[in-house]
């Protein structure tokens, strides 16, 4: 006897919330199942790292990214050396977020959000979108 049907792996996937995020200037520029600040942070900059691509034993995570392609830039890395490429907001020109490969965005294994870049509430600047300007001016007032 079955104590009713299952749920299919496919149907639950499909249940997860999408998200929509917002330019400090209120465009529109970010979709992503789940929310961004559950995402796990690169030790370098503290952007969230949405998974693109899967992995063997890890899934990607659906979004949709309007933003347009901006400065692409060489960082030295003490491994090396580490290309970014830039997208920002059709309509400030802000920068959003960032990946490792030339456009489009997802065609790197991970897209990078810099922290404080977006907003899920409309109009409303995000807590940390202005985290470490303080420490900046004052090292800048010291030097």
């Amino acid at each position: 006897m079955s104590d009713g049907p299952k749920p299919q792996p496919h149907l639950q996937a499909s249940r997860a919330v999408l998200r929509s995020y917002y330019c400090l200037c209120g465009d529109f520029v970010l979709v992503l199942q789940g929310k961004l600040d559950r995402l796990p942070q690169r030790k370098t900059d503290g952007a969230y790292i949405i998974r693109t691509q899967p992995s063997p034993s890890v899934p990607a995570r659906k979004f949709k990214l309007a933003a347009v392609p901006s400065e692409r830039i060489l960082l030295e890395r003490a491994g090396g050396t580490e290309m970014r490429q830039g997208f920002a907001c059709s309509r400030c020109r802000t920068p959003i977020a960032y990946q490792t490969t030339p456009p489009p965005a997802g065609s790197s294994p991970f897209l990078y959000v810099l922290k404080g870049a977006v907003t899920e509430t409309q109009g409303q600047i995000p807590p940390d979108a202005f985290e470490g300007e303080r420490a900046a001016a004052i090292v800048s007032k010291l030097a």
